[in-house]
């Protein structure tokens, strides 16, 4: 009995650890989930409206920065 209840804590900890982990979209994804298009996207990081990392090429962006962008 004791082991069930051990073994449900963990996986509510797990997944409340793993809701809290940086998500890292591409321009696509941005995209996606704004309903914005690509060019409108690529223009609020020229106009640096948009925080992004340039890692490896490609423009990636974590969920909170989009969220702060759409907000503002």
């Amino acid at each position: 009995m004791d082991y069930q209840i051990l073994e449900k804590l963990d996986r509510i900890e797990q997944s409340i650890s793993s809701d809290h982990q940086e998500r890292w979209i591409n321009i696509k994804g941005v995209s996606s989930y704004s309903s914005l298009s690509i060019p409108r996207i690529r223009r609020a990081v020229a106009k640096g409206e948009l925080k992004v990392s340039r890692n490896a090429g490609k423009l990636l962006f974590k969920k909170a920065w989009v969220d702060k962008w759409l907000n503002s």
